[in-house]
């Protein structure tokens, strides 16, 4: 029988060459692509509530009707969207406060649709910022009524594209339906019939006509559990294979202890390790000492030693007659890391070199042929690293760090340039531990959470900018004080359509208005590196007071000097990005200030990022935040990591199953690595997922 990823919906009974072109740029292509393109909810027709019988509850209810009346008027603070919206026996209110463009074209009066929100009553009924969903009453292709009187009515995931292609909800649902029809639910399991007894779990066919169609919430809530199952299970077994490949089938370097490096390192510091250090350094070096490869992940909050430590293991290898690579995310930050090495190293016999893209080509020729000779012991740069013309001639270890922006291909590409090489990534993104259980389950993992002595908390404080002419006078007064500040843009240039202010024009302003008399420097990406690196060095140095700036500092400069944060425009910002940009201070022994600075007009998403950011001074805790926020998927792009994609599941809400089938995954494995005994799990992950990682043995 032909595979559900071999049949082209092209030939789908309403779907032709017009409709198949725009449902391919979505990456909507087969029959398989399609029934797992899943509704993102469900307009529950059994919980439809007639607006005279509106309750104040506090629970949330559907209202159905028609839009009669639009209105944008200005109230006492800020500007306010409302919809009138009335059904057979009464009209009500729907009030945005946000994203006001977007509803004002998005809907017109006319308009049949489904609000929602929990009741409130003010001047009759009203829901604030309800979920709100156009439904067609009927097809505007075919003429043909609504499927509206069903019980659960799919609404799919939609854009601009697809619905001017008749593609909307109910036309996505007409192809599918067609799809289920013609199959006649003969789809292959990937799960054998004593397992899916064993686990509780519906069929495979079940679950996709009941994600669909699903005839009562009951079913439906089976079909979900069932295809969330399957991405956990899946993602989870990958993992549990790359670990039993690396721990049992692979055999690394045995590193052994015998030089001083280490020793006269740790006898020049001014300081001692904190106790987590000393832990997750006694992990590391136990790790290269075994004959199986490391493959450790080191997580530390911004500013927690994880460098110290990656040298300590570097230098355990140097010791032993290896070569090592650190390879960072970009050239800035391949810059200050091999500043901060070299600070720690420029004493001891070992030979660290720059590698990275920006470099003109006979200094980056020169760097390869050291590196080839064996004359470079410890070569630190960026992707650069991954090209064919770089050659080690015994590359013992491999440092990652900024994990989150790295493939696990990526990773691969690198530990093939070795024989078996040692890995440690490191991440100043926190993740919580049960999370990177899970996600990055293939590798062991070590964990600073104490900060170095000595470190004065962060003041955090969230401000408008109508309060900017006190901003900057307190700012000025501390940099007379003889301390530092960034002043961090979202943009290089002016955007008028986001209407931000940019930094280029605002370096120019800032010393004319506010900054006279001191040196005010400017640093962007779009520099070239030579110059990026001047200006660094300048500001280290204290020439640059304030260093005016785009996110080309939320990683690499370290100057313990600087004591004040200003980012200007904060609810543009990412949270995982407001937190690297924290941390560029309170890296020395005066009191340090962050302050956010927003528009007028923040949404909902916006306000909640600047809240957690004064909330919680904890990256753990931050990071948590911005999974809630962003999702799962997002947070951790296992797209852009090679992981199985997840459509359905997230790593928040779903963690219960997530857990369940990671305890599946990983003794199966345990008990049967080549999957013999499980031959449709084995011939399904041979069939999707081992271009990516062949992982069982033949």
């Amino acid at each position: 029988m032909e595979s559900l990823t071999d049949k082209t919906i092209q030939f789908v009974k309403g779907v032709g060459p017009k409709k198949f072109a725009v449902l391919s740029e979505h990456g909507l292509n087969t029959w398989y692509d399609l029934l797992h393109y899943y509704p993102r909810r469900y307009l529950d027709r059994t919980n439809v509530a007639q607006i005279s019988s509106l309750q104040l509850d506090g629970e949330p209810v559907t209202v159905v009707g028609r839009i009669t009346r639009k209105e944008l008027f200005r109230g006492r603070r800020r500007r306010i969207y409302r919809l009138t919206l009335q059904d057979d026996t009464g009209d009500m209110t729907l009030v945005f406060f946000n994203n006001l463009r977007y509803f004002e074209a998005a809907f017109k009066e006319g308009d049949f649709v489904a609000a929602t929100g929990k009741p409130t009553q003010y001047r009759g009924w009203s829901f604030t910022h309800p979920t709100l969903e156009k439904i067609n009453l009927r097809d505007e292709e075919t003429g043909e009524g609504s499927d509206f009187e069903g019980r659960l009515i799919p609404l799919y995931p939609g854009t601009e594209k697809l619905h001017r292609a008749y593609l909307d909800s109910r036309g996505i649902f007409r192809i599918v339906s067609r799809i289920l029809d013609e199959s006649g639910g003969s789809y292959p399991d990937c799960f054998a019939p004593c397992f899916l007894k064993e686990h509780d779990l519906v069929s495979y066919a079940d679950a996709l006509e009941w994600i669909h169609r699903p005839p009562a919430v009951e079913q439906l809530k089976q079909a979900r559990y069932r295809l969330k199952f399957n991405e956990f299970f899946f993602l989870e077994l990958m993992l549990a294979l790359r670990k039993y490949h690396v721990k049992v089938v692979e055999k690394g370097i045995r590193f052994k202890d015998g030089g001083d490096l280490r020793q006269q390192l740790l006898a020049s510091l001014p300081f001692k390790l904190t106790a987590d250090q000393e832990q997750v350094t006694a992990e590391i070096l136990d790790d290269m000492r075994s004959e199986q490869p490391m493959n450790r992940l080191l997580e530390g909050d911004v500013g927690s030693g994880k460098t110290l430590v990656a040298v300590l293991a570097l230098l355990l290898a140097v010791e032993n007659g290896y070569q090592c690579a650190l390879m960072v995310p970009t050239e800035i930050l391949a810059e200050q890391h091999y500043r901060s090495i070299m600070s720690f190293v420029e004493q001891l016999p070992v030979n660290v070199i720059l590698l990275t893209g920006g470099q003109n080509n006979r200094l980056r020729q020169q760097r390869q042929y050291e590196l080839a000779s064996g004359n470079a012991d410890i070569i630190i740069g960026t992707h650069a690293l991954f090209q064919q013309a770089v050659t080690f001639r015994n590359l013992g270890l491999v440092v990652i760090d900024e994990q989150h922006r790295f493939g696990v291909l990526q990773r691969g590409l690198l530990r093939d340039k070795g024989v078996r090489p040692d890995t440690l990534v490191m991440s100043a993104t926190p993740i919580p531990r049960t999370l990177a259980l899970s996600v990055y389950g293939d590798l062991d993992i070590s964990l600073i959470k104490e900060l170095p002595p000595g470190r004065l908390p962060i003041s955090t404080v969230w401000r408008y900018d109508n309060k900017l002419p006190e901003i900057m006078p307190f700012i000025r007064e501390h940099v007379e004080r003889g301390e530092q500040a960034y002043i961090v843009y979202p943009l290089v240039e002016d955007s008028e359509k986001l209407n931000l202010r940019a930094a280029t024009r605002s370096r120019d302003e800032l010393a004319e208005q506010w900054f006279q008399g001191i040196e005010v420097g400017l640093i962007h990406g779009r520099l070239k590196t030579e110059e990026k690196d001047a200006i660094m060095q300048r500001f280290a140095a204290g020439e640059i007071q304030v260093l005016v700036s785009t996110t080309v500092v939320e990683v690499g400069v370290d100057n313990p000097n600087a004591t004040i944060m200003a980012v200007i425009h904060a609810e543009r910002f990412g949270l995982s990005q407001l937190h690297q940009l924290r941390g560029r201070v309170g890296r020395g022994a005066r009191k340090s200030y962050c302050i956010l600075v927003a528009g007028a007009e923040l949404t909902e998403e916006g306000q909640y990022r600047l809240k957690a950011m004064i909330d919680y001074p904890d990256g753990f805790r931050i990071a948590e935040a911005d999974m809630k926020l962003r999702g799962s998927g997002d947070f951790f792009g296992t797209r852009q990591h090679g992981l199985p994609t997840l459509r359905i599941a997230d790593l928040i809400a779903d963690s219960a199953i997530m857990f369940r089938t990671r305890d599946i995954a990983f003794q199966l494995v345990q008990d049967d690595p080549r999957l013999l005994n499980h031959p449709l799990i084995r011939d399904y992950y041979l069939r999707f997922y081992a271009d990516r990682f062949n992982l069982i043995e033949d």
